[in-house]
């Protein structure tokens, strides 16, 4: 007679015993579960694992599909996998790279190919297809790295090489699809048939392979045409590519090889170079057009502020006399906030801003009269004054940073020759390797979450919690206007995640897994424990990374 455990399934909100070394697959289909899409994975006591999971122990389940961000992710790794294996079967002797996301797409490249043709594009798709049709089983298994290593080396594969070799772990995972090998940070739908769904479309020097929407999952976003964000990850992976920094195993051999004062010295200057030919077009406008207020925006932890107060300087050097203000500044009396849809203030809502007195302060900057300022208390949640009012110059350049700045309902009494768009976000450009990238939100979510703990005493638990409201409020005001910007600023650096690390694991481990956030939080860690970590000592006060660890020389 066989031993059961008892398991709370949350789906159905009930419990049922089991018989010990039941799968979650096995589980599912026992309480008879059938969501309105395919579940790709479960939390096993808030904490993320794959179908073929099995249970041992009294837990508490709940299963998830496409629809979640976890479930989204899970769908795009498998659809990474699957294309990794078709493309081992159709240009056998090069490699496959998956180099980023823009939306829901996946830009991807094959080494030695320049294009993609449709025909080409089809004949990755129809392949893809017969994958998905043979319902192949995707498995992961854990062997001695040693053994690891030599698999993904017989088979080329140096990425994988580096990273395994610096991590230093007696055991590695490895997973298999048919023939194929990888090795993924997440986890994987547990067969071929679950991703069923996909495009793949000719682009640039590779292809986009477009998947289901989370929002959307009866639909295939078309591949974004987002060209002014696709040549900022484009441009900065190559250039990571050319300083041999492209993966995390090849920085963690710089590292080792003490080459940490150079890597963040040159990174540091990439963005120095960046923000001075920024200033010099801005100037430029300045003088050919009458420029006079530059509008600054981006997401969460992308870093505006310093962006803002570095470009400042940069104008500076230039004999412009730039004036920084915040649409912050802006916002309505508490009492009179928009509320969103569960009843609460919506901070992040345009209306949230009080669109009338800000054009007309700007109108009136902009004639050379004198303007009192709001400053917004955000501890009474009422509007307050500065104590001496602004006035510009002929030389001044108005700065206006806040997550509206290139939205053209914030501004309309200007015209568009007055006015300079400026996008900031922290494009992610290293990789794990070449089938894994780093999010980019996973990297925003870690600078925000060291901040939120070291300025506000906010705990890691709380931020991440909170991180979906954000992401939504991006989604709306601030990524439909992303393209507007007449240029974009990355604020990455590609040593960055080993700096954060040290930081931001204290903090991860102190999430308890009663939280729901104790999945994010684990997913961090794992991620984490393949860098090598890094100290602050060696940063530049000016560095935008100082905005989130703290001694920058900008006041906030």
């Amino acid at each position: 007679m066989g031993h059961f455990v008892k398991i709370h399934c949350v789906n159905s909100d009930v419990d049922v015993n089991v018989e010990m070394g039941t799968s979650l697959i096995e589980l599912a289909e026992q309480l008879s579960l059938k969501g309105e899409y395919p579940y790709l994975a479960a939390l096993v006591n808030h904490r993320i694992k794959e179908l073929n999971y099995k249970i041992y122990t009294p837990v508490k389940v709940e299963f998830f599909d496409i629809r979640t961000h976890a479930g989204f992710r899970v769908y795009q790794r498998t659809m990474i996998f699957i294309m990794q294996a078709v493309v081992s079967k159709l240009y056998p002797q090069q490699r496959f790279r998956a180099r980023h996301a823009i939306g829901d797409s996946i830009y991807c490249e094959v080494e030695g190919k320049e294009e993609f043709s449709v025909e080409e594009c089809r004949a990755l798709y129809d392949t893809a297809q017969q994958i998905v049709s043979a319902n192949l089983p995707i498995t992961r298994e854990k062997l001695p790295t040693e053994e690891v290593i030599a698999e993904f080396a017989k088979r080329g594969f140096d990425d994988k090489v580096d990273l395994l070799q610096t991590r230093q772990r007696l055991y590695s995972s490895i997973e298999r699809l048919g023939d194929e090998v990888g090795y993924f940070f997440g986890a994987l739908a547990p067969s071929t048939a679950y991703i069923d769904r996909f495009e793949v479309v000719p682009y640039f020097k590779g292809f986009y392979i477009s998947i289901p929407s989370r929002t959307a999952p009866d639909t295939i976003a078309p591949a974004p045409n987002l060209k002014k964000m696709f040549t900022i990850f484009d441009n900065y992976g190559y250039w990571v590519d050319i300083m041999g920094v492209s993966t995390v195993g090849k920085l963690n051999k710089r590292i080792e090889q003490g080459d940490k004062s150079e890597l963040i010295q040159i990174a540091e200057a990439v963005h120095e170079k960046q923000l001075s030919s920024i200033a010099d077009t801005i100037a430029a406008a300045n003088r050919e057009r009458g420029m006079r207020l530059v509008l600054i925006s981006g997401p969460s932890s992308s870093g505006k502020t310093t962006t803002s107060k570095r470009l400042g300087v940069q104008l500076r050097v230039l004999g412009l006399h730039p004036v920084l203000i915040s649409t912050d500044d802006y916002f309505v009396n508490r009492e009179d906030t928009p509320r969103d849809e569960n009843g609460d203030y919506d901070f992040e809502a345009l209306e949230a801003i009080d669109l009338a007195r800000l054009n007309e302060d700007l109108g009136k900057l902009m004639a050379g009269e004198s303007v009192e300022i709001p400053r917004f208390d955000f501890i009474s949640g009422t509007r307050k004054w500065h104590e001496n009012p602004l006035q510009l110059d002929d030389r001044s350049i108005l700065i206006m940073e806040g997550i509206h700045s290139l939205n053209p309902r914030l501004t309309p009494s200007i015209p568009n020759s007055a006015k300079f768009r400026l996008y900031a976000s922290c494009f992610t450009s290293v990789a794990m390797d070449d089938t894994s990238r780093i999010h980019t939100t996973d990297n925003r979510l870690l600078r925000r979450m060291i901040r939120d703990n070291a300025t506000r005493g906010i705990s890691a638990a709380d931020t991440i919690a909170r991180w979906p409201s954000v992401r939504r409020g991006e989604e709306r005001n601030i990524f439909p206007y992303q393209e507007e910007a007449d240029v974009m600023f990355n604020s990455s650096l590609f040593y960055e995640i080993a700096v954060l690390k040290p930081i931001a694991e204290p903090l991860l481990r102190a999430i308890p897994n009663t939280r729901p956030e104790y999945a994010t939080a684990q997913g961090l860690l794992k991620f984490l424990d393949n860098f090598h970590p890094l100290t602050t000592d060696e940063i530049p006060p000016t560095s935008v990374l100082r905005e989130f660890v703290g001694g920058s020389a900008f006041k906030y």
